[in-house]
């Protein structure tokens, strides 16, 4: 054979052979195929482990533990999530802290749960089955309100209780609530019937004003009707919730007098109902009075004296009642009270006292003395006893 020829033909053999070698090293083997591996595509991020490694079948509970526990780990549903506004057919929103309705719009909420109580602004209340709807359903509860106004503006809420059957079980109670504003640009401030309302400033203890608004955005300031001027609104001692209306936190007698509300929005102003306040000095307490006899043990013929005491805070009037055994023997008593300011403990108190006189002690004196001291947050007693003795060779006193 041509020597050329030879060599023509174990280069294509050689051809031949390499090229089988690269077709076999490109082919997926089929134990992968069956393993269902695929390479890695760029940008995947592959999950730990070897290539081709089986995974226990307790991965498939371990999955759903993950999954269990992922449940468990999200934070509870807030209470207000079981109350829904309702916004068409098949369109709810769940309502958060306050919402604004046109007045005049209809408002339709839905609360959830088998057994739902609700709980509406008092002028609602009395409009019984007129503009206000109430039906309940197998899984929740519908309020439905038509013809809205101003004066539907307050607290909408709704708890549902947890029962089976007929049973309902203690503490499964949800609740859901918000604050509705009725916007009517005639009507800033709710309406109310009185034109003037007395309100009492009771000392220590914070007292409210309660000229709500019906739309959130008005501008609201406190003033004095005589003489006018504005009240200065510090937040401390006065403070304003849109809610609400002001509350004024620390009471005092400069206070006194006829306050109102004036609230501005787009250029107009409107005032609310007037405010009568009246100071009263109010106790923090009801009294806690201390007796004391000047004698425990006395002798028939001898003078002796009660007396009781009340420390409070200054200008606190407390009034004394006696009760003691003369009283059975038509004894009238004498008696006397008085009230000084005095210091304790670098404190300016009030001492309020009241004092029992008994002259020419008789057998029937002896016995329980009651002092019963009241003031506006409530009565206190104190009690003590008194001997009365006959003393040797003096004639006895009848009693």
């Amino acid at each position: 054979m041509d020597p050329r020829a030879l060599c023509f033909l174990s280069c294509c053999l050689l051809i031949c052979v390499i090229s089988a070698e690269i077709q076999e090293y490109g082919r997926t083997p089929k134990s992968q195929k069956k393993r269902g591996l695929k390479t890695a595509r760029p940008g995947e991020v592959k999950p730990s482990g070897a290539p081709g490694e089986r995974k226990p079948k307790s991965d498939q509970s371990q999955k759903s533990l993950q999954k269990t526990s992922s449940v468990v780990a999200t934070p509870s549903t807030p209470a207000s999530s079981i109350l829904t506004q309702v916004l068409g057919p098949g369109r709810f929103q769940k309502v958060g802290d306050s919402l604004s309705l046109q007045a005049g719009a209809p408002l339709e909420l839905r609360c959830r749960g088998k057994v739902v109580h609700w709980r509406v602004p008092v002028y609602l209340e009395e409009e019984g089955e007129g503009r206000l709807r109430i039906k309940h359903f197998s899984q929740h509860s519908r309020l439905q309100l038509v013809n809205s106004t101003g004066a539907d503006t307050g607290e909408y809420s709704c708890w549902a209780r947890h029962c089976q059957d007929t049973h309902c079980s203690e503490g499964g109670d949800r609740q859901g609530k918000t604050f509705i504003f009725f916007t009517d640009p005639e009507e800033l401030f709710v309406p109310t019937e009185n034109y003037y309302e007395v309100v009492q400033l009771r000392s220590h203890q914070p007292v409210l004003l309660p000229c709500q608004v019906t739309n959130p955005l008005a501008q609201v300031t406190l003033h004095r009707e005589f003489p006018p001027e504005e009240v200065p609104v510090d937040g401390t001692d006065i403070s304003f919730d849109v809610k609400k209306g002001f509350t004024i936190h620390r009471p005092r007698a400069s206070l006194a007098g006829s306050l109102f509300c004036l609230a501005s929005l787009d250029g107009m102003r409107q005032i609310s109902t007037k405010y009568m306040l009246i100071y009263i000095n109010y106790p923090s307490s009801s009294p806690k009075p201390t007796i004391q006899a000047s004698a425990t043990s006395v002798q028939l013929g001898e003078n002796f004296s009660v007396t009781c005491t009340v420390l409070s805070e200054p200008e606190i009037a407390v009034d004394f009642r006696w009760e003691y055994p003369g009283q059975k023997l038509g004894r009238p008593p004498y008696i006397s009270k008085w009230a000084d300011v005095v210091r304790r403990k670098g404190q300016v108190q009030q001492e309020a006292g009241s004092t029992l006189y008994v002259e020419e002690a008789r057998a029937g004196d002896a016995g329980v003395y009651i002092c019963r001291a009241t003031n506006l947050q409530g009565t206190g007693t104190a009690t003590t006893r008194v001997r009365v003795t006959r003393n040797p060779g003096v004639s006895p006193v009848p009693s």
